[in-house]
């Protein structure tokens, strides 16, 4: 009897290789947004987290923008091309989603960044602190 994993096999592989090719225009993984923004950055990065939480610590270079809060006219400031990357807390939390949501809905290109703060802690990334907005 096959186990709980191996009871439903596995996609045929043409379909595994476009269901994983297409996660990569949906999503990057934090190791990549740090070499990113280490070598100048081609995105902006979007904390969509409370301003409290951002204050308490976030990833250097990143913008504070509640999920919420993200408006066309807002986005204005930003040229019609410009590539946003979303996070929030980590894989707990679907405020990266919520904020990657509103932006394609704005028809921004847009991805979010799996793992959140947690994933970049894991990485052994630091954080920056600021104060409250």
């Amino acid at each position: 009897m096959p186990t709980s994993v191996a009871a439903t096999p596995a996609a045929p592989s043409i379909l595994a290789r476009e269901h994983f090719a297409a996660q990569f225009a949906f999503e990057t993984d934090c190791w990549d947004v740090h070499d990113a923004l280490t070598n100048g950055p081609d995105f902006v990065l979007l904390d969509v987290r409370s301003p409290t939480m951002f204050a308490a610590g976030h990833i250097p270079g990143a913008i504070n923008l509640p999920h919420g809060k993200i408006t066309r006219t807002k986005m204005e400031a930003y040229p019609a091309g410009t590539l946003f990357i979303t996070y929030c807390a980590g894989p707990h939390c679907n405020g990266a989603a919520r904020g990657a949501l509103r932006l394609a809905n704005l028809d921004r290109p847009v991805k979010i960044m799996a793992g959140g703060i947690t994933g970049w802690i894991d990485e052994g990334f630091d954080l920056e602190k600021s104060d409250v907005v």
